[in-house]
């Protein structure tokens, strides 16, 4: 059905992405826009546009049930990113109004952070970056040298899990650097698709997780995967093996991580994603004792955040927000089985 009256746009996020990434043209200057800081209780977004068609938000905003049910005119909820764990999707779905995210937007970004992230373990660079600083170059070089351990991703056989969009791009870096790279979800994908990015099915996670010397996050946190890698997660993993988490933190249970690290079943992690974001100084992955802490590599969740993926971002919000004013189907629905 296509809408006639003038769409009121509630941003939650950071203004200066709105004004920098929304595409200069008629329609997106005819639509009333408010942007406020995430974060903030429900009654004061209500109070600043009762009658807000769309919510735009960040993606690790939250739009609860009651912000949600306090919107009588509302129809569309769009993350700016892929996330939308914030997000109540079954209250939303409860009221008939879909909520879309942004899939695809960062994977080539996130994709690139990944690969840097298994390098950066595989060579150690941050210790051996000290080293260097601290004169010690030829002590490193000699101990790799006499000792044979540092690898190449073509020394290793890579573990994905998941394949979505991040995943295939990861696979395709994957495959110039000629590591044996593998991948499991939910359902597996063509062979086509497998032969295209150079990759082989395992329909097992257990059976994944043994097989592997780098396993990798890329899947979204629901109430299913949640603190999904966790003491028994860790313990199917080989020996001397190394852990990377592009995705969500919230799919981490940090304290069997620290006991992974501890044992030596995992020889480094590599995080660009740690859960209760924004972090604290407090974080108990960053108040361990030098062993632990030197063995982990930590980026602050960029892994999706350049300019060209906002650019990508938001065209898609702008796009479906034209396809609700005209009545078209929207792209990116992800509460679907929840829409009355």
């Amino acid at each position: 059905m296509k809408l006639t009256k003038k769409i009121n746009l509630l941003h939650l996020g950071m203004e200066e992405n709105l004004r920098e990434y929304t595409p200069d043209n008629e329609f997106t200057r005819s639509v009333h826009k408010i942007s406020m800081h995430t974060g903030l209780p429900a009654t004061e977004y209500v109070a600043a546009m009762p009658d807000a068609d769309v919510i735009a938000v960040s993606a690790i905003g939250d739009v609860t049930a009651e912000l949600i049910d306090a919107l009588p005119n509302l129809k569309l909820i769009h993350s700016n990113g892929v996330g939308f764990n914030c997000i109540d999707v079954e209250a939303a779905g409860k009221r008939g109004i879909p909520v879309c995210n942004c899939a695809g937007m960062n994977a080539e970004a996130v994709a690139e952070q990944t690969l840097m992230l298994m390098v950066g373990v595989l060579h150690d660079v941050i210790n051996n970056d000290r080293a260097v600083r601290e004169g010690r170059q030829s002590d490193v070089k000699h101990v790799y040298m006499a000792n044979g351990t540092l690898k190449t991703l073509s020394d290793c056989k890579v573990g994905l899990i998941g394949f979505g969009n991040i995943g295939q791009s990861i696979a395709e870096l994957l495959k110039v650097c000629h590591a044996d790279t593998y991948y499991t979800q939910r359902h597996r994908t063509t062979e086509a698709t497998e032969r295209a990015f150079g990759v082989t099915w395992v329909a097992s996670m257990d059976e994944l997780l043994a097989k592997c010397d780098i396993v990798s996050l890329h899947l979204p946190v629901t109430p299913t995967t949640e603190r999904m890698c966790d003491d028994a997660f860790f313990s199917k993993m080989k020996d001397g093996s190394y852990f990377i988490n592009t995705a969500r933190g919230e799919l981490v249970d940090d304290e069997a991580l620290i006991r992974a690290l501890k044992s030596g079943k995992l020889k480094m992690a590599g995080i660009d994603t740690l859960d209760d974001e924004p972090i604290k100084k407090s974080h108990i992955l960053l108040n361990q004792p030098a062993d632990i802490a030197s063995r982990m590599i930590f980026s602050p969740h960029i892994g999706g955040v350049a300019s060209s993926c906002f650019r990508k971002g938001y065209t898609m919000i702008w796009d479906n927000i034209r396809r609700l004013v005209d009545g078209a189907p929207l792209e990116h629905i992800v509460n679907e089985k929840y829409l009355k």
